[in-house]
């Protein structure tokens, strides 16, 4: 930046992106002097160096409100809930309630009903559990994955949330 800019001749390129072609860098930092802007190197491995004519304070400060804006973006998570068969109609409505918050903060909800022993005999009962909980998201989610056994003891449906 200004006077560290040691190479001469130059390329340069104006505030308004204009090429002014190849020129000494003390012209080139003449002409940013008198325009009240910085002389710029934006590309130093070119041959001649491509140096820019900015203000080069505005220009930092819209690099860390870009960086800052891009840190601001949610990271999608894949929440799991876990039920059984037996769980109790109260239970049921407070993980429906928690899932609910988590579609609204924009991630991803796995509901999975883990089966054992006798309760196997049973999966028309964790189908049905599966079927209200997605009923009752509907207005905030929509299905990913239908409820389905993965590994002999579970069954998962995934709900993401409405765009």
């Amino acid at each position: 930046m200004n006077d560290q800019i040691r190479l001469s001749p130059i390329r340069v390129v104006d505030q308004n992106g204009t090429m002014l072609g190849v020129i000494p860098t003390s012209e080139a930092m003449r002409t940013a002097m008198d325009a009240g802007l910085d002389l710029v190197e934006v590309a130093p491995n070119e041959r001649p160096p491509v140096c820019r004519i900015m203000d080069y304070g505005k220009f930092k400060y819209e690099q860390k409100r870009k960086a800052a804006n891009s840190a601001k973006q949610h990271q999608v998570q894949l929440k799991e809930i876990r039920l059984r068969p037996k769980t109790g109609e109260h239970d049921i409505d407070f993980k429906v309630k928690q899932a609910r918050e988590f579609l609204v903060h924009k991630d991803k909800v796995k509901f999975n009903v883990q089966f054992k022993g006798r309760e196997n005999a049973h999966h028309d009962r964790g189908r049905e559990m599966l079927a209200t909980i997605i009923e009752q998201l509907q207005d905030v989610s929509k299905v990913e994955k239908t409820p389905s056994m993965e590994g002999g003891r579970n069954m998962t449906a995934v709900l993401s949330p409405k765009a």
